[in-house]
């Protein structure tokens, strides 16, 4: 299977659960680049659906303060985009069988070369992308590599975005659709927002794409309204914070998911 393919069985196989798909983040390289791969290997083996691996990057805009921090961290102990996919090749030899998108923005990307980047990831072992930097009128160029290579390429929907602007994104998106539940960037937060459920019916309306909804999702209970509504849940800056504040953070990585997972279990 291509990662398209590998992202539709991931799916497939929660729906048939009757549950939402869990999908953390982590900055490749965080919270030690020694450490990085073990990680991501406990949050794969404690539930996790599909992970979102962080691409460390100088600017990332749409990141909030924790994930800024862990990317800092990371650039710190020399992580590059080169780096990344050696990880993810890396983890894909030890067993990790867990769909991987990569998550990171586009300059690097294109100092590393659209069409060299897209089949060195498929190679490696990544299933798709998500650049929240690259607007789909900029992105012909790395959607066209992507199907080339049997890669997801999947865009933000800000809660914002007009039907017209949905239908543009959900035509040009491939895998599912990243539902932004707030205006501004990552980070946990106490209480979701009031019209997440509307945003979420205004999007079924327009397409048949999963729906996986991220920002502001920070725990259990969160984690469970969500996946009661959504196809996907993606929790990030909490789980950065677990790590970040951990005397062992490959223990509280699987642990922190975990408690994720379980919470969602218990859906109908």
């Amino acid at each position: 299977m291509n990662g398209l393919e590998r992202i539709a069985a991931a799916f497939a196989g929660v729906r048939a659960q009757k549950r939402a798909a869990l999908m953390p983040y982590v900055t490749l390289g965080y919270p030690q680049r020694a450490l990085s791969s073990a990680v991501v290997e406990s949050v794969a083996a404690s539930g996790a659906d599909l992970i979102e691996l962080g691409v460390p990057f100088s600017d990332p805009l749409a990141d909030g303060p924790s994930i800024q921090r862990s990317t800092q961290v990371a650039l710190e102990q020399g992580m590059n985009l080169s780096g990344c996919l050696e990880m993810v090749a890396d983890l894909r030899r030890r067993g990790v069988s867990t769909p991987f998108m990569l998550m990171g923005y586009v300059n690097p990307i294109l100092a590393y070369g659209v069409q060299r980047f897209t089949a060195d990831a498929a190679r490696v072992g990544a299933d798709g992308l998500i650049v929240p930097d690259l607007p789909p009128e900029e992105a012909a160029e790395l959607e066209q590599a992507c199907r080339e290579n049997g890669l997801a390429l999947v865009y933000l929907v800000p809660p914002t975005a007009s039907a017209e602007r949905i239908r543009l994104i959900a035509a040009r998106s491939s895998g599912f659709l990243y539902l932004v539940s707030l205006t501004g960037v990552t980070g946990a937060r106490r209480e979701l927002p009031p019209d997440l459920v509307s945003f979420l019916q205004r999007v079924r309306q327009i397409t048949q794409l999963p729906l996986a909804v991220g920002f502001g999702i920070s725990n259990r209970e969160q984690a469970r309204v969500v996946g009661s509504v959504a196809d996907g849940v993606i929790v990030g800056s909490a789980l950065i914070d677990a790590l970040g504040r951990a005397a062992d953070p490959v223990q509280a990585a699987g642990g922190f998911v975990r408690e994720l997972r379980q919470g969602m279990a218990v859906m109908e």
